[in-house]
């Protein structure tokens, strides 16, 4: 009797099912000693059912044995090499072998499909972990405190380290000492301040608004937890950096009207015309009508147009120094300008020629021009948001 023999395309299917199955098999993975994902697989195949398959059960034996026992010689070896950020890892370590066994309790007692218990030695963890998580937090303590002492003589990233290590004792004690105290005190050390300033070298006397506008800065988006800006100097606090508005150039232009006229045609239909013949008959199509053709018309509107224009700039460069040094970190020029300008005009002629251009402007009438102290403060309005961005991309003030 004849078979007919399997197509090669469904025997490498078949091959490659059989060899992911091995690959992925529980036992195969605790091989490869990827315990806690063997953990988990056997945990959600066995929750729940009758009957648990005893290559299942032997699986989750062996690999939490296995993981248990790496783990507790994992945590001995970071004691033995005593790292000064030991504890915490340790205290890791016991936590993912608690978590572990809280995950496989709820199975206990676990008995196979043959009728055998599985046997699990859980480690009495909980001292184990109160231990490290003690040690964690002394060990952070003691390393910020050292830090804390440099961070008293100036040094800030010493105190914005000694402030990172004194928030993560809250994961291992909330109330450790005087941890909180401290974690303000390095936070207000590793701080920089910087102080705004506004100079006028120009051979121009400002309105006396203009400084006010200029220094309403508006610094919420510059500050972060280690930045500080101030455009008014606070007592007690000592100020690192300096930005100074070096104003050296305050220009308002004159004020100016340009005139022009012009015109605007337009073709359109107006009415229509017979067509005659070379009697002076109106001439008829083959129905007897009359014919008759479009009459187009040119058309005009002569324009009046002024243009006002008025301006402001104010130029100068931005100047940071280092407070305690008194020393020029760095100069960027910076220039900010506000324009006044106003189109209106008339006509004569028929309004139908006016292209869209010229209707915007017709009807609006000449307005009186804004005094220099008003166009001023617009450019120092104008001028805040260049500023900001000069500093937000400034790599000095640290």
């Amino acid at each position: 009797m004849y078979k007919k023999p399997f197509h090669p395309f469904i025997i490498t299917i078949l091959a490659t099912f059989l060899l992911f199955s091995a690959c992925s098999s529980p036992q195969k993975l605790v091989e490869q000693g990827n315990y806690d994902d063997v953990i988990a697989k056997t945990i959600n195949k066995l929750a729940g059912k009758k009957k648990k398959r005893t290559e299942h059960v032997l699986a989750l034996q062996n690999a939490f044995q296995r993981a248990t026992q790496a783990d507790m010689r994992l945590a001995a070896r970071i004691k033995a090499e005593q790292r000064s950020n030991g504890w915490e890892k340790v205290y890791d370590v016991y936590r993912g072998i608690r978590k572990r066994q809280e995950r496989i309790e709820p199975l206990l007692p676990l008995i196979d499909e043959r009728g055998v218990e599985a046997e699990f030695q859980f480690v009495r963890i909980e001292g184990l972990e109160s231990e490290a998580r003690q040690k964690a937090a002394e060990s952070l303590y003691r390393n910020a405190s050292t830090l804390l002492v440099a961070a008293r003589k100036g040094d800030k990233a010493a105190a914005r380290e000694a402030a990172t290590k004194l928030e993560r004792i809250d994961r291992y004690d909330r109330n450790y000492k005087d941890s909180r105290s401290l974690i303000q005190e390095a936070l207000n050390l590793g701080r920089t301040y910087i102080l705004f300033k506004m100079v006028n070298n120009a051979p121009t006397i400002l309105p006396e608004a203009f400084e006010r506008e200029l220094l309403a800065i508006g610094t919420y988006d510059l500050e972060s937890q280690w930045k500080s800006y101030h455009v008014q100097p606070q007592s007690g606090i000592h100020y690192d950096y300096e930005v100074v508005i070096n104003l050296t150039e305050i220009e308002v232009s004159p004020e100016i009207i340009k005139e022009r006229q012009y015109d605007d045609t337009k073709e359109i239909e107006d009415g229509f015309e017979y067509v005659l013949d070379e009697n002076g008959n109106v001439m008829k199509d083959t129905s007897g009508n009359d014919i008759k053709i479009v009459r187009n018309v040119t058309i005009k509107a002569t324009v009046l147009e002024a243009f006002q224009n008025k301006a402001a700039r104010v130029g100068g460069r931005l100047e940071i120094f280092d407070r305690n040094t008194r020393s020029l970190l760095e100069s960027q020029r910076f220039d900010g300008e506000a324009v006044f300008e106003h189109y209106s005009s008339t006509f004569q002629g028929d309004e139908r020629a006016l292209s869209d251009q010229s209707k915007k402007y017709c009807g609006n009438a000449p307005q009186p021009f804004p005094p220099d102290e008003l166009l001023l403060l617009d450019a120092a309005d104008h001028l805040k948001p260049i500023i900001k961005r000069k500093i937000a991309n400034t790599r000095i003030l640290l």
